[in-house]
């Protein structure tokens, strides 16, 4: 079933806090193939956040996982993100159109740390698989 095109324009909730640690760093940037030698995180980090957000908006609309292939990210910063920084994320369904039985769902993330400042946008497309 396509998801309704109401769903554009709807705010989800911020995701928990999040305190970035330079260990945090570390894993994520081990696990992407390089070195952490401290200072701002990877232009990609925000994405630990991001992808909280998306799943939480999935799981709040009952969409599957398995039917989502992730098309696109983009990230635009204000400032880097550094070790210390608590941040939350809050997904906004930016459009959504449908085609050959698919949905294609723009999102943005608007990334923010303890004091409410905008550190980060991203956004996504999710190709959401219609069903067989």
């Amino acid at each position: 079933m396509p998801v309704d095109q109401s769903l554009v324009g709807r705010v989800f909730p911020p995701t928990r806090p999040y305190v970035v640690t330079a260990e945090g760093i570390g894993t994520f940037v081990a696990a992407t193939g390089g070195e952490y030698d401290g200072g701002p995180a990877p232009a990609t980090y925000p994405i630990v956040l991001a992808f909280d957000a998306m799943n939480a908006f999935l799981e709040a609309e009952s969409l599957d996982l398995y039917r989502i292939v992730h098309g696109e990210q983009k990230f635009g910063y204000e400032r880097p993100v550094v070790p210390g920084d608590v941040l939350t994320a809050t997904l906004t369904v930016s459009s959504l159109r449908q085609i050959g039985g698919n949905d294609i769902i723009g999102t943005t993330s608007e990334i923010t740390d303890g004091s409410g400042a905008l550190v980060c946008s991203t956004s996504a497309t999710l190709v959401h698989r219609g069903e067989a």
